[in-house]
């Protein structure tokens, strides 16, 4: 039997070198950039005609529209409508190599906790300089809570500024972990089932059709999860809330 670790493997599919480093077009690669055709296409097929009753491509192109939009409005308010388009392409660009994930012989770049970190780090540097450059200096005020006393702040200060610097991480190890093992939940009961054959396999089987619809379902959660936090990161930004 396969190990239900080998889903994961990077595979090399074409070898580059720059600079000396390697550059190689892999599965990750590939699946991310039909992750990123595939949304596109979606808004653009759907927001194509623009019809007033709309076309079931165009009701989830505006449902998803409407969705991040609210996101944005309600965490980030009014100052957060120019970072609205990185965060719907942000959200769709999770949601769907998240839900391509779950398609059988398929590749799930968000399993791999190099493609999560890289974007949890940008977002981290993006929203520290937007921080800087809208507050200057007043930004480290952030890690000052208002109305302590100066005692409880020699604990809390370094506290703050532990918890700030730790956001990269946990955005990104909360997605690679939760991917990562309903992945390797399936393929292990996936196992069972061709293990036990047809007549004893039933049950495994009914664990894996249910189980099935809750992986769709932390498929979308997660990408939610990412983006919203990624709000409350903005909102911090722009308005210094502590």
């Amino acid at each position: 039997m396969h190990s239900p670790m080998e889903q994961f493997e990077i595979k090399r599919l074409l070898d580059f070198k720059f600079a000396g480093l390697d550059v190689s077009f892999t599965n990750s690669s590939l699946w991310m950039i039909i992750a990123v055709i595939l949304a596109t296409g979606v808004f653009v097929m759907g927001m194509r005609q623009r019809a007033l009753v709309p076309s079931r491509l165009q009701s989830v192109a505006e449902v998803g529209y409407d969705f991040i939009a609210n996101m944005v409005r309600d965490n980030v308010g009014e100052g957060g409508k120019k970072y609205f388009p990185f965060i719907l392409t942000l959200f769709i660009f999770i949601l769907f190599c998240n839900v391509l994930g779950m398609v059988p012989y398929s590749f799930t770049p968000t399993s791999h906790i190099v493609v999560t970190f890289a974007m949890a780090l940008f977002i981290f540097v993006g929203v520290t300089v937007i921080g800087l450059a809208r507050h200057g200096l007043h930004f480290f005020s952030l890690f000052v809570p208002k109305g302590v006393p100066f005692v409880l702040l020699l604990l809390l200060v370094p506290i703050e500024i532990i918890s700030y610097f730790i956001r990269p991480f946990s955005l990104s190890i909360r997605l690679f972990a939760n991917m990562l093992a309903g992945h390797t939940m399936l393929k292990v009961f996936g196992g069972f089932v061709v293990m036990m054959g047809l007549l004893g396999g039933w049950a495994p089987l009914a664990f894996i059709v249910v189980f099935t619809g809750l992986e769709l379902l932390i498929a979308f959660l997660q990408a939610y999860v990412f983006a919203i936090l990624t709000c409350l990161y903005l909102n911090d930004a722009v308005h210094l809330h502590h």
